[in-house]
């Protein structure tokens, strides 16, 4: 079953209430929460993340997701965990080794937790390989991360493939996300590839119908 996670990467603070009302009632399966500290990507939406997720936590039932594009990952982790979300996606470029990797992987499953490992479009995608056995998703970016709206980079359907193969070669059960460019075309091309769960922002929060757009994305 394909799922569809709404980033509010682009949502404007006056509209993120109503924003989040809407996309509840129109069936999507996750709130995406792109936290980015202006230092590991050039953009900084800490503040507003944050706020977004109070917001989600008090008025809507939706599980939440947040996908930290961060330097200091321990620090958000934690206050990410304290607000109890669903799952916390971090990059494997953000920390310096694979031990780091894996304690940090530890400590969010300690806490009931839902953990995801993501990898920028230029990370071979082989190098995400040894942290399968011990994480519930991997998300693929298929844009340079940072900005919303940008365009759909084509080589991420074969790196999408690529992982496909070792997972089921390996009799994993991890989700394959993928975030950026994502629309109805790019949809069914990523779905092709072996993707169960996309990210999609501009596409659905600019639309005159989300339930529409939802649907159309998953095909």
């Amino acid at each position: 079953m394909v799922e569809v996670s709404a980033s509010f990467l682009n949502v404007e603070k006056e509209n993120s209430i109503q924003t989040i009302y809407n996309l509840e009632a129109s069936g999507i399966d996750y709130f995406h929460i792109d936290v980015m500290d202006g230092k590991f990507v050039k953009n900084n939406t800490v503040d507003r993340m944050r706020e977004y997720t109070e917001y989600m936590k008090q008025i809507a039932n939706t599980k939440i997701e947040v996908h930290l594009m961060v330097e200091e990952v321990e620090s958000y982790v934690k206050s990410y965990l304290d607000i109890g979300v669903n799952s916390i996606t971090f990059h494997i470029e953000s920390l310096k080794n694979e031990m780091e990797i894996l304690k940090m992987i530890s400590y969010i499953k300690k806490h009931d937790t839902q953990v995801g490992l993501s990898i920028n479009p230029k990370t071979k995608i082989e190098q995400i390989y040894p942290y399968l056995p011990y994480i519930h998703k991997v998300l693929v970016m298929s844009v340079e991360p940072g900005a919303g709206g940008q365009k759909f980079l084509p080589e991420a359907r074969e790196r999408i493939q690529t992982l496909n193969k070792a997972i089921y070669e390996n009799g994993f059960e991890i989700d394959i996300e993928v975030d950026g460019g994502i629309n109805a075309q790019t949809a069914l091309e990523v779905i092709e590839a072996g993707a169960n769960i996309l990210v999609a922002g501009s596409y659905i929060v600019t639309s005159e119908n989300y339930k529409e757009a939802i649907k159309n994305l998953r095909g």
